[in-house]
């Protein structure tokens, strides 16, 4: 089984991006990011209340990082610490070798490469470095963005589950695309 080591904390690079810890300063941006109905319109996650609430929820990332659990980091561009969007790996399954990703990104940076250039390096710290085998991503069959970032990526659509969720009083379907470890 693995065992993943999150300290000290891995600060990634790109060519354009610095992928670092996200840290309270970055509440009031991941607040607006949160409540952003274009952000989050295939994101089903609750709103957050206020900026309190989002401090308290970089507070519970940090545990789960500090506890070696999951990983989670601020999107920004080098160069600037303005955050931008996140990415990391959830509900990890390390007796499996298996995470999921999950990310999301302000919608002033769509479309200008900034979440394939981030994708893809953390893609490869999940293999490399966390040693995974294989990396999930669960999206709604509507967000065709998304779908279209996994595809490029070499993402391979394992299964449709119907209505297998129930959020904000309906049931959703939702689309698991997977990547396997091609340099085992």
């Amino acid at each position: 089984m693995l065992e993943f080591n999150f300290n000290p904390f891995p600060v990634l690079e790109t060519e354009r991006l610095l992928l670092r810890r996200l840290v309270l300063s970055d509440a009031p941006v991941l607040y607006a990011l949160r409540n952003n109905e274009d952000v989050m319109q295939y994101i089903d996650r609750p709103r957050q209340k206020d900026i309190e609430e989002t401090e308290l929820f970089i507070q519970k990332i940090d545990a789960i990082i500090d506890t070696n659990k999951d990983i989670n980091w601020a999107i920004t561009l080098k160069g600037e610490d303005r955050l931008l969007g996140t990415i990391g790996f959830y509900r990890s399954q390390p007796e499996n070798y298996r995470s999921e990703i999950g990310y999301m990104l302000d919608s002033a940076y769509w479309r200008k490469g900034i979440m394939n250039e981030a994708i893809q390096r953390v893609i490869r710290y999940g293999f490399d470095d966390m040693k995974l085998h294989s990396i999930e991503a669960c999206i709604n069959p509507s967000n065709e963005a998304s779908r279209g970032i996994l595809l490029k990526n070499s993402f391979v659509k394992e299964g449709y589950f119907k209505e297998n969720y129930f959020y904000n009083e309906k049931f959703s379907d939702t689309e698991v695309y997977s990547l396997l470890d091609s340099s085992k």
